[in-house]
């Protein structure tokens, strides 16, 4: 009876190990927010992920109302929090609707992509 529970205790723990390493990186939070309206063009775009991401598998573009992409700099993690990516705007935005278009891979390679609208007011 020993051995049966601490073979189903073993296993159960390598259930929760494997969940955890088959995790990817979503997006938590972002700068200009989800669905945000802000006042005054943003400088960059901020986005935080669940966990650490591979800096050079990971970035975003942002499109206009219009459908064009707008020009941004290098995306870079930040050096404290890896799993915070800045992505620096080339110019500034006018009022109007913004789709950011995400895509990031963990440190475990997994990939995750997604977007978000933000609006920066007139």
């Amino acid at each position: 009876m020993k051995k049966l529970r601490i073979f189903f205790l073993a296993s159960l723990a390598c259930g929760f190990a494997a969940t955890t390493a088959l995790a990817h990186a979503f997006l938590d939070h972002a700068v200009p927010g989800v669905g945000a309206t802000v006042q005054g063009a943003p400088s960059e775009i901020i986005l935080s992920f669940t966990q650490e991401i591979a800096p050079a598998f990971s970035g975003a573009s942002v499109v206009s109302a219009e459908g064009v992409v707008l020009p941004t700099g290098k995306a870079t993690v930040n050096a404290a929090s890896r799993n915070i990516l800045h992505i620096p705007l080339g110019q500034k935005l006018k009022p109007g609707v913004y789709v950011v278009n995400w895509h990031a891979a963990s440190v475990d390679t997994h990939r995750s992509t997604g977007s978000y609208k933000f609006t920066v007011a007139p």
